[in-house]
């Protein structure tokens, strides 16, 4: 295991980017399995802190002196804040990963031997566990269509998320135990050349947070790669730690999926789509309204969809016209 520090260090098989706000505890335990569990590489650890108010910048540079620190004034968001970090990236590869990770059984090196493996351009990414090592099914997704989003407005994807049919998103029957090639991976252990990520522009800055992982598989796709899931690469992920305010998550997420609409889908079914969303926010608002004197949970979820709703300029208008990729490599 070798942690470069400076670029005469040799050549470096991966550059690590990790993008943290506000998870401290999370960060350190991720770079120390990351360094307990990551060998036969070479790589360097680039770490963006957006501007963390929780003592994380002082904790990672006295426990990890070698890691890269970059502590942002401002919060740039997921997307902005990985394409700041890889700016300095020096590795043939380019791996994204959360904070909020824990790395196992050598998850890393594998992921780098099974993309190398392949032919042709890959985006790969991994299993993802729950901390009691039950399936996090979320490393990867299928593309929205307007069935599906009808199914999550409505809540079939939920009252009957075990069938494909309902649930197609999610892809509910496959365990991420096989190779299998997927429409996206999942932004929080994603692997790729660094030469693609350079020609894709890296993330679109559009997207604050959410969706740019959906986006930079559509455009790597259209480039000829091809999306796939090692899952012998196996990470636990806690998710969404550093998303304290449930409302503040879920507008953030409906403003991704409805400027992921207005990109890509037709303008009929992008402005159908926008209508959904309401949908999906009102019927949630609605059974936690009924639920709510049965059920004390249910007040708190009904103010939170409530708290959504009245957010709704926010995202119910949200566009992301499709700009042409920044090749960074031409001024490195």
């Amino acid at each position: 295991m070798i942690e470069p520090s400076s670029p005469d260090s040799g050549s470096i098989d991966v550059s690590i980017i990790i993008v943290s706000y506000n998870t401290k505890s999370y960060t350190l335990k991720c770079l120390e399995t990351l360094r307990a569990e990551t060998r036969d590489l070479t790589y360097e650890v680039i770490l963006l802190d957006n501007a963390s108010e929780d003592g994380s910048p002082e904790a990672i540079a006295e426990s990890y002196p070698t890691v890269r620190l970059i502590a942002s004034r401002d919060n740039l968001g997921f997307a902005r804040g990985n394409n700041e970090a890889a700016k300095s990236a020096r590795g043939e590869w380019v791996l994204l990963l959360n904070p909020d990770t824990e790395v196992l059984d050598g998850a890393i090196q594998k992921m780098v031997a099974f993309a190398r493996a392949q032919s042709g351009e890959v985006v790969v990414g991994g299993r993802t566990l729950f901390a009691d090592r039950s399936l996090n099914p979320t490393s990867c997704w299928r593309f929205a269509t307007p069935w599906s989003l009808f199914c999550s407005a409505v809540g079939l994807s939920s009252l009957l998320g075990g069938f494909d049919l309902f649930n197609r998103d999610a892809m509910v029957t496959w365990r991420r135990d096989s190779v299998r090639p997927v429409d996206i991976v999942t932004g929080c252990f994603l692997l790729l050349r660094r030469e693609l990520w350079e020609r894709l522009g890296g993330f679109d800055g559009v997207f604050f947070m959410y969706g740019e992982d959906a986006d930079l598989c559509r455009r790597a796709q259209r480039e000829g790669a091809r999306c796939l899931i090692c899952p012998d690469a196996t990470i636990i992920h806690h998710a969404g730690v550093s998303e304290q305010v449930r409302s503040g998550k879920m507008i953030r997420l409906f403003t991704a999926k409805s400027q992921l609409y207005d990109r890509y889908w037709r303008p009929g079914s992008a402005w159908l789509a926008r209508r959904l969303l309401s949908l999906w926010c009102l019927t949630r608002m609605g059974a936690h309204g009924l639920l709510g004197p049965v059920r004390p949970r249910s007040r708190n979820s009904f103010r939170t969809w409530r708290e959504v709703w009245r957010g709704r300029s926010a995202w119910i208008h949200a566009s992301a016209p499709l700009s042409p990729p920044v090749d960074r490599s031409a001024s490195r």
